[in-house]
């Protein structure tokens, strides 16, 4: 009875340490979005005098209220990201998943010199030179948002991740769909895909990420403004603003108070919201699809 009593008392001091720690890390996660969304509320003198803090020593809306001098404008490049990144993240997890299925299936002859060559994809690239002349000159997609989209469609890791999710599917499976006259691309769509629900999952995450963060590409490829997606409309605030401050500095006239700081910080709520937000819905097929990947790959 003694012992049994000691044990209890043992798992409830490790489950209360277990809890306080998590706790705590959770906290310090959090703590950079807390002084984040804090500093996009303040004003620059603040900034300037106090730092990051969590509450305002400051209120101010003076960056939001130029973010938001044109909201036809950014609502278009909201719609334009959304558009880009829901498009180019449903067409890449059908390639991702198709070059990895065929690289998975063992009785495909050519698997290990495919497998190669997408290995090699990784580590060597023909540049930059060479798919602006591809995407400009042959593709003629310059200015469109099939430049914003084609260019990302998949890579080598995300191939190579998915296909470790699928060493988790057992192979009597895929025999005995052959076994009732299922043909290859049957038993991709009804075998494969259902039981790879949590690999979508994380590569479709990784991929929706990369498309949500990306302005490179339209620095590059787009010049119409209504084709502008959200990072790079941002991106573009900030550089005018920054030029502005240095041509008043050069021309030897007071600076006024122009928020560059607590303008970052907004333009970062701004860009990370929607992320927060979709994260949950994703998360329990982030938890099961990573612990898969890393047992079973």
């Amino acid at each position: 009875m003694m012992l049994s009593t000691k044990t209890g008392m043992s798992d409830f001091i490790y489950k209360l340490t277990s809890y306080v720690v998590v706790t705590a890390v959770a906290l310090l996660c959090l703590l950079p979005v807390i002084l984040v969304f804090s500093a996009s509320f303040s004003s620059e003198e603040s900034i300037y005098q106090y730092g990051y803090t969590l509450f305002p020593k400051s209120f101010s809306l003076e960056a939001y209220r130029i973010v938001f001098e044109s909201p036809q404008a950014l609502l278009g490049a909201y719609g334009v990201t959304l558009i880009v990144t829901g498009v180019g993240t449903l067409l890449g997890l059908l390639i991702t998943s198709l070059l990895a299925y065929v690289i998975w299936r063992k009785d495909f002859p050519y698997r290990n010199h495919l497998a190669f060559f997408i290995y090699f994809t990784s580590i060597f690239s023909g540049g930059l030179v060479p798919l602006y002349i591809w995407i400009v000159r042959y593709l003629e997609i310059k200015d469109t948002l099939w430049a914003l989209i084609l260019p990302n469609l998949t890579n080598a890791w995300n191939i190579l991740i998915f296909r470790s999710f699928l060493n988790a599917t057992p192979a009597s499976l895929v025999e005995a769909a052959k076994i009732d006259g299922a043909g290859d691309f049957t038993i991709y769509r009804r075998v494969i895909l259902p039981v790879a629900i949590p690999g979508l999952a994380v590569v479709g995450m990784f991929q929706a990420l990369y498309y949500w963060n990306d302005w490179y590409l339209a620095k590059l490829y787009i010049d119409s403004e209504h084709l502008y997606p959200l990072q790079f409309f941002l991106y573009r605030i900030l550089n005018n603003l920054q030029a502005m401050q240095e041509a008043i500095a050069s021309a030897g006239i007071p600076i006024p108070d122009m928020p560059s700081q607590s303008l970052k910080m907004a333009m970062t709520m701004l860009v990370a919201t929607p992320v927060f937000f979709l994260f949950p819905f994703v998360q329990r097929f982030l938890v099961k699809g990573i612990t898969v990947g890393s047992v079973k790959g």
